[in-house]
């Protein structure tokens, strides 16, 4: 539920990249969740997963 969420989030703000769809560019608000400026679609969930108990 959070994932798909998140995932409606990237969409509409247009965060996978370009070049590799595989990837998320993080912007202000995603960042501190992801602790970094990309990360991968298949980590996406063990990363949320860490923050949600």
């Amino acid at each position: 539920e959070v994932v798909k969420k998140i995932w409606d989030y990237i969409k509409k703000n247009k965060l996978q990249d370009q070049k590799n769809k595989r990837m998320i560019n993080a912007d202000a608000k995603l960042k501190p969740l992801f602790g970094k400026g990309q990360v991968s679609m298949f980590d996406l969930a063990k990363i949320v997963s860490n923050h949600v108990k």
